[in-house]
């Protein structure tokens, strides 16, 4: 396996599409957070090599790519001829709200889109998944934006409707968090709100979506994922979702049954 390590510049010469490549700490903007890790499987085309986009979670203000950079592993085994590209992204702070961390993601996707020729990835087969604040970033970029099409999401127990969260919250913490989110309430700020919220954007052409949630996580709650769900089939939608009797998050047998539920997701809705 040959591993490249470069900034900004095009890769270029340094592609070998029928060799596996890591290219890490690739900028795909000039702001400090803009940077992923990309992962290449061996004998790609722009035909036929499909991309997973990963999406870390932390609750908007925490985290980092490195934290499922564990999980890179587990899906080139089951997804071999996929590219795998792990995103950083900026995060909330006094000075950052939502709308920066939507753009971040919004300028990756974009950026792997407009390289797709050198990186020899077909731009039609983007596949987004994200965890926590990860997924609902992954679900808002899927559904807001018509360009580049995303051909399919995958949601580890994202919050999906802001608006119910501040106005039904299952913890006190939780409108603190959204009015630093979304400077405000939905009653200074309905449109951010709205705008910021995934369920708001389901049409007839939403991308397939399979969703992750477990009985027990009192980080968000699971009626997110339920009502999620029940959206994107009354919209003739292609939706899965898949719950247990998990947390916030999951490991073991229990993860290694999720994965092999998106590998079967995709096989099922990219081929």
């Amino acid at each position: 396996m040959s591993t490249f390590l470069f900034d900004s510049e095009p890769a270029g010469q340094y592609f070998n599409q029928t060799a596996s490549n890591i290219f890490l700490d690739v900028s795909y903007g000039k702001g400090s957070a803009q940077h992923m890790d990309v992962y290449m499987p061996a004998n790609r085309s722009s035909a036929a090599t499909k991309s997973l986009i990963l999406i870390h979670g932390g609750g908007w203000n925490s985290g980092s790519r490195h934290n499922i950079t564990s999980y890179i592993n587990s899906f080139k085994k089951r997804i071999p001829d996929y590219a795998i590209f792990n995103v950083d992204y900026t995060l909330v702070n006094a000075r950052v709200t939502l709308s920066v961390l939507e753009n971040d993601i919004k300028e990756a996707v974009n950026f792997i889109s407009a390289q797709a020729q050198e990186y020899k990835i077909n731009p039609g087969k983007l596949v987004l998944l994200g965890i926590s604040a990860g997924a609902h970033l992954a679900l808002l970029q899927a559904y807001k934006y018509d360009e580049p099409k995303i051909a399919a999401v995958i949601d580890f127990f994202g919050p999906t409707d802001l608006i119910s969260m501040y106005n039904k919250p299952w913890h006190a913490m939780i409108p603190h968090l959204l009015e630093a989110l979304l400077d405000g309430s939905p009653h200074t700020n309905h449109y951010a709100y709205k705008s910021a919220s995934p369920a708001s954007f389901i049409i007839a052409e939403t991308p397939p979506t399979l969703i992750f949630h477990g009985k027990q996580d009192f980080i968000v709650d699971i009626s997110q994922s339920k009502s999620l769900h029940q959206k994107l089939l009354s919209a003739g939608v292609v939706s899965q979702l898949e719950i247990n009797n998990a947390g916030h998050g999951w490991f073991g047998t229990a993860l290694s049954d999720s994965f092999d539920k998106i590998a079967i997701f995709l096989k099922e809705n990219l081929g």
